[in-house]
């Protein structure tokens, strides 16, 4: 069963800098957060071995959400070989974040 990444700082770079990765910005108090965390989960399990689903928890990571210019949660960003090429803002269905997902593979 395929898990999403837990972020931080000493990873992110490691985890984010090959192939396509979607990292989810969020902290627990956000209900729009909370509202796509099951979604996030379920990308984990369908893209496991094609593409990297990760999440950062903004409250414990604030230096990534200051480098990466979060300003609301969550803010889902879309890297290719460490480099950002998209980024949605708010809860999105889970067919957007899979088109998305694959326009980039």
């Amino acid at each position: 069963m395929g898990k999403y990444i837990d972020l931080t700082p000493e990873n992110f770079k490691q985890v984010t800098g090959s192939g396509v990765s979607l990292v989810d910005f969020w902290a627990p108090w956000c209900g729009p957060c909370r509202m796509i965390a099951p979604v996030i989960e379920e990308l984990a399990e369908e893209f496991e071995g094609k593409a990297n689903i990760c999440k950062v928890n903004t409250d414990e990571q604030q230096d990534l959400a200051v480098e990466y210019g979060i300003r609301s949660i969550p803010t889902i960003i879309f890297m290719k070989d460490g480099e950002i090429v998209d980024q949605m803002v708010g809860a999105s269905s889970k067919q957007a974040f899979v088109d998305k997902i694959n326009s980039f593979l």
